[in-house]
């Protein structure tokens, strides 16, 4: 009967992507040169033995189905498909030389007339966190999830207009919070969205795109605060410090 409930209690709260019509990218491309590290950097072991992106598609597919999830890749690539054969892979041939704006952009191609959830793929979260992003997703609002409570100088900020993100880049000035690297765009501003980007230069970030799709298109970009979750983006050793501190 406990074998039942259980299987029972499984049905009702796992949640597939296949039900929101939704698909997952994780931006994996970069050499992530300010970590030091000679592999990619969300393969960084994190002091419980997983992996950052290991401990990002387990946490992910608490809530979605891993066949949904499409990782771009780029510098090392074979280290990371071969650890993580299970999801499916889109190259950046240019990893070397573009930002994050052209692989989100190489990712969002392959998933037209889908809405998407996109991580960064060296964020640290906590699981929960995403419990607070389902009702947005189910009710297809375009969202930036951020952190109220830092404002750092080199992070990407956000300021609103009506109660919708207006900028958002790290020149932001008075900024109300940090984006923390996980995003969700809904499939009815996708093509506007792929379309902004292939108009940002090389080296911008998808922040660059996403505030040209705000400002020129009028979409609607909530920002979600998730500041009670832990959610550290791993960039430099003091940051993958902090995450061993969570984890």
């Amino acid at each position: 009967m406990n074998l039942l409930i259980l299987k029972f209690y499984f049905c009702i709260t796992h949640i597939t992507s296949n039900f929101y019509n939704l698909k997952i990218i994780i931006l994996a491309a970069g050499i992530g040169s300010r970590l030091g590290n000679p592999f990619p950097k969300p393969l960084t072991l994190l002091k419980d033995g997983e992996s950052i992106m290991e401990k990002q598609l387990n946490n992910i597919s608490k809530y979605f189905d891993i066949n949904d999830v499409t990782i771009v890749v780029g510098f090392k690539k074979d280290l990371i498909m071969e650890r993580f054969p299970e999801v499916n892979y889109v190259y950046n041939p240019f990893f070397d030389t573009t930002n994050t704006s052209k692989s989100l952009l190489q990712g969002l191609k392959k998933h037209k007339g889908k809405s998407v959830l996109w991580f960064n793929g060296d964020v640290v979260f906590d699981d929960k966190l995403l419990s607070v992003l389902i009702e947005d997703i189910e009710q297809k609002n375009s969202f930036i999830a951020v952190n109220t409570s830092s404002v750092a100088d080199e992070e990407v900020k956000y300021t609103l207009k009506n109660g919708f993100v207006f900028e958002l880049s790290k020149e932001v000035k008075n900024g109300l919070g940090e984006a923390v690297g996980i995003n969700f765009i809904s499939k009815h501003h996708l093509d506007i969205l792929i379309s902004q980007l292939e108009k940002c230069k090389d080296n911008d970030y998808f922040e660059k795109g996403l505030e040209m799709a705000i400002t020129e298109n009028k979409i609607e970009v909530k920002a979600i605060d998730i500041s009670k979750f832990n959610c550290i983006e791993v960039d430099f050793t003091e940051d993958l410090q902090n995450a061993n501190k969570i984890v």
